[in-house]
């Protein structure tokens, strides 16, 4: 038992985490496009098919990445302890169980599905609150509170008949994590690279549009509920997309193409613009949300998601933060997805299973290439001997 936990995938939340969440979107897409395909059907003992790949992809895989990434973040922001070993196990279990019990029927009561299924978000937040608390580190509170969100909106949706409003706001709780970690990293990674390589630019603090830039979020996940496909939301969606493109004028995007570690980043996070943009047409009935949602979620999640798996993976286990061809081709096919996925369906609704076929293809290579070129780094010791 003692050589299991002492074992190097056990040393930081990113490891596990984050093998697990590549391997389970990988499954789960390959599914959802052969349920379109007409070869398999997804668990729907408890949620019907669209509404099981919409949770999954948030509480199963996005929420598996946020964990391995604040797990590991937390210890840097406080200096304390990480979650590691027999902590990191057992949080690693309860996503597990989650998952279980949402896709095999073991003849569980609803209740108690629901119950394991809610375990993990509050054993997180628990282990995430305890290093940030202790070091009185107030910055990243706001980390607790959308967990808290996200919790919120899990139980609401799982107990009361599956409203779809509360993983529109689910979504906007993991869109507001990418604007508060993406609006930190992609300007300090920009700027760190670029000056490795001469260019000398400069970050500039923009912490009042940072601020801005959440709360408009906060504000869209509301009008989601209170005032869909309505001129509010398109009102309120508007004033983010302009708030998020505004934030870009300092983040040097057309400096950071020659470093595909940098663009897929800076993709990612046009994607959350573009996808706010379009999301605003809603409110005018020129689109609806399901037409629009993708390029949020494949595309600003999705990029952002892969690129940091390498980015973490390569940094964290104390490699060059140098991509292969591989790499930098599941980079721009993860773009060619969301597009695919987004525009396809809107253009030439008559293919759209074709294109979700397609696309669900797209993202599982994507991700394979993830666990093929850096999984095993997960498992092994850092090279220079550090921990983890």
């Amino acid at each position: 038992m003692m050589k299991f936990l002492n074992s190097p995938f056990w040393g930081r939340g990113f490891r596990p985490f984050f093998f697990l969440g590549a391997a389970y979107s990988l499954i789960s897409l390959l599914i959802w496009g052969g349920f379109y395909g007409g070869i398999v059907t997804p668990p729907s003992f408890m949620l019907d098919p669209v509404s099981w790949h919409a949770h999954e992809m948030i509480y199963g895989f996005c929420m598996a990445i946020v964990s391995g990434f604040l797990l590991t973040a937390v210890a840097n922001w406080t200096g304390g302890a990480p979650a590691r070993q027999a902590h990191l196990v057992g949080l690693c279990l309860l996503w597990v169980i989650g998952r279980v019990v949402l896709n095999v029927n073991i003849g569980l009561p609803q209740p108690i599905i629901i119950a394991l299924a809610l375990l993990f978000i509050p054993a997180l937040a628990v282990s995430l609150s305890i290093p940030l608390i202790r070091s009185r580190n107030k910055r990243n509170f706001i980390f607790l509170g959308l967990l808290s969100g996200l919790f919120a909106c899990d139980a609401t949706f799982l107990v009361f008949d599956q409203p779809r409003e509360a993983l529109y706001v689910a979504l906007m709780m993991v869109l507001c994590m990418v604007s508060l970690i993406g609006g930190r990293i992609i300007p300090a990674f920009t700027v760190a690279a670029l000056r490795r390589r001469g260019v000398m630019v400069v970050q500039t603090d923009q912490y009042r549009t940072d601020i801005f830039a959440v709360v408009s979020l906060i504000a869209v996940a509301v009008s989601l509920v209170l005032a869909r496909d309505t001129m509010v939301l398109s009102l309120v969606t508007v004033v983010s997309c302009g708030l998020h493109l505004v934030r870009m004028r300092h983040y040097h995007s057309i400096k950071a193409l020659c470093d595909p570690l940098l663009w897929i980043l800076h993709a990612g996070y046009l994607w959350l613009v573009l996808g706010l943009g379009l999301l605003a047409l809603t409110g005018t009935g020129i689109l609806d949300i399901p037409s629009v949602i993708h390029s949020l979620t494949a595309g600003c999640i999705g990029s952002m998601i892969l690129g940091m798996l390498c980015r973490v993976t390569l940094g964290h286990t104390g490699r060059d933060l140098h991509v292969g061809k591989a790499t930098m081709l599941a980079f721009i096919t993860i773009q060619i997805t969301a597009l695919m996925r987004v525009f396809g369906p809107i253009f030439m609704p008559d293919l759209k299973s074709d294109f979700i076929i397609t696309s669900s293809i797209l993202w599982s290579m994507c991700f394979g290439v993830y666990l093929l070129m850096y999984g095993w780094m997960l498992f092994l010791p850092r090279p220079d001997g550090d921990e983890a």
